[in-house]
């Protein structure tokens, strides 16, 4: 058994679950995975792979992992959660594409640094972040019509729900 496999285990032993063999599928196929998976990529892959587990299945193990440790769920705009293994990894940011929907992970020590400096000099102490940068990957600059402009997302990280506001906030609710 891998150690994300003891881990998770452990994990449920102490909520007083077991690991059931659709828990074990699931956690399989995400940490074999290569890519960022949301529930509907895995449950197909799973599906795909002869296993049978039901969609509240998946979700509430997703659910489970990560409350446990072993992924990290992202927001990537869309209204789509993304899931990754996070033990034994090292800490990254990501791109995201606008166009495609491609992620690239990457790691920039200096982004890093100055992050910390900037926590420092504000006198606030981090446990954790993370950063998503939203834009164009090449291939989609590429297909784009000569002269055509980017477009402009209306919000910080896509188009801003009905519910919120599309402006800043000024001064305090009331």
């Amino acid at each position: 058994m891998s150690r994300a496999g003891a881990e998770f285990e452990a994990f449920l032993r102490r909520r007083g679950l077991r690991m059931t063999r659709q828990r074990r599928a699931i956690l399989e196929e995400i940490l074999g995975s290569r890519s960022h998976l949301t529930a509907d990529h895995l449950e197909e892959r799973l599906r795909r792979a002869g296993e049978r587990a039901a969609k509240a299945t998946v979700y509430r193990t997703l659910a489970m992992l990560v409350e446990g440790g072993l992924l990290e769920a992202h927001d990537f705009g869309g209204g789509t959660t993304y899931y990754e293994p996070i033990l034994d990894r090292d800490h990254h940011d990501h791109m995201v594409c606008i166009g495609c929907g491609r992620i690239t992970e990457f790691r920039s020590p200096a982004i890093e640094e100055l992050q910390d400096e900037q926590a420092r000099s504000h006198r606030f102490t981090p446990v954790t972040h993370s950063l998503k940068i939203f834009g164009y990957c090449a291939r989609c600059v590429r297909r784009r019509s000569p002269g055509t402009p980017p477009r402009r997302l209306p919000g910080p990280a896509g188009p801003v729900p009905a519910s919120q506001p599309s402006g800043p906030i000024r001064g305090r609710p009331r």
